[in-house]
């Protein structure tokens, strides 16, 4: 059996790989014509370009050209071995249809594992990554890495955070920050502090001021100094302060195209907010569940490939590649109306994110059974 493993592999990875670096390829030669102007006007070199595909490359990656190439490559593997007639003369050797699938499902598998490795640790900073790319070589600082007039509140911790100024890319606060945190007793501590810095795990407060209020009145805890510097040991850090950001700017609009936060961060998000207006928190959900959905895009892809392929018959090579095209369209275009619909809360979000993955997968299964 290892040696029809090695054979079906070796048969569908070498047109796995040529599809893989021709999306790639022509999706980066189409992207540059497009692209060549801005990259000039912000002065990148040619290793910045480089590194600005190698950050964006992988969101692609994962959302369209690994399903669709190993769709692509499998329709072609398949129906290549219907023409010369060998998946008869291995199922006719005793060897069942499931097993024949084995080398293929274990493929699946492991894009899979890479499709949620990607989307879980790689695509949640890479649009950070890629803006910080495009303007390193700018003279002038760039505005749009601070944000102004922010208002948080961790509800684990009861403490509020009104921020005058935030650097999103050095985690500094400045103009101004207030801390107020509702202690056990009922009373209220706040901090006032002209400037706040993160490191060593501690936040360091500068021309801080702690004020102490109780049922009635409010009386500094210590007199005024314009030179104090407060340390402070607090579980909120600039990684949370960049997280409730990006999940409170993110668009109903933004959030139908896909998943766009990853599985932690949306965790730790309703950790934080248990009490989050239902709209937002059916947006989440239904995010939450499309990253964990999205793993298993590649496992329908076999699934619904398989049939396609191993149907009995000798056929062009080229009719495996017009199903895997039709195939596709319909799957995309599924999974942006069910996914729109999980946001916009017309579909529960397990049903939302998974429903393009069960009807593929189901009608998958019913496919293979009646070749069976």
């Amino acid at each position: 059996m290892r040696l029809l493993d090695r054979y079906l592999l070796r048969e569908l990875l070498v047109p796995l790989a040529y599809c893989l670096g021709g999306f790639l390829i022509f999706y980066v030669a189409f992207d540059l014509i497009f692209q060549i102007n801005r990259f000039l006007d912000n002065r990148l070199l040619f290793w910045d370009i480089v590194e600005y595909y190698v950050v964006t490359l992988p969101e692609l990656l994962v959302e369209q050209v690994l399903p669709v190439s190993l769709l692509l490559a499998l329709l072609y593997a398949t129906t290549n071995h219907n023409r010369h007639h060998e998946l008869i003369a291995i199922r006719a050797a005793g060897i069942s249809l499931w097993r024949l699938a084995a080398p293929y499902l274990a493929v699946g598998v492991v894009f899979g594992a890479v499709v949620f490795l990607i989307g879980e640790f790689w695509l949640p900073s890479a649009a950070e990554r890629a803006k910080f790319i495009l303007e390193r070589r700018q003279t002038q600082p760039v505005q749009r890495d601070w944000f102004a007039k922010l208002d948080f509140v961790n509800e684990a911790t009861h403490r509020e955070w009104v921020m005058s100024g935030f650097n999103r890319r050095t985690g500094e606060i400045t103009s101004g920050l207030k801390l107020m945190t509702v202690l056990p007793d009922g009373a209220t501590e706040t901090v006032d502090a002209k400037r706040a810095l993160y490191s060593n795990g501690q936040w360091h407060l500068f021309s801080a001021l702690t004020w102490h209020q109780g049922t009635n009145e409010s009386v500094p805890s210590f007199p005024p100094r314009s030179n104090a510097v407060l340390n402070l040991t607090l579980s909120e850090t600039p990684a949370w302060i960049r997280s409730e950001i990006k999940l409170n700017t993110l668009s109903t609009t933004d959030a139908a195209k896909g998943p766009q936060l990853s599985i932690r961060e949306i965790r730790e998000y309703l950790r934080l907010h248990p009490r989050i207006e239902r709209a937002k928190k059916a947006m989440l959900l239904t995010q939450l569940q499309g990253r964990i959905a999205a793993p298993f895009t590649c496992l329908a892809v076999v699934l619904i490939a398989l049939p396609f392929g191993a149907r009995p018959g000798r056929r062009d090579v080229f009719v495996g590649v017009a199903s895997s095209i039709f195939i596709c369209f319909g799957y995309f275009i599924l999974q942006r109306i069910s996914f729109g619909l999980g946001v916009s809360m017309y579909l529960p979000p397990f049903l939302a994110a998974w429903l393009p993955n069960i009807l593929c997968g189901g009608l998958g299964l019913v496919l293979l059974a009646r070749l069976r």
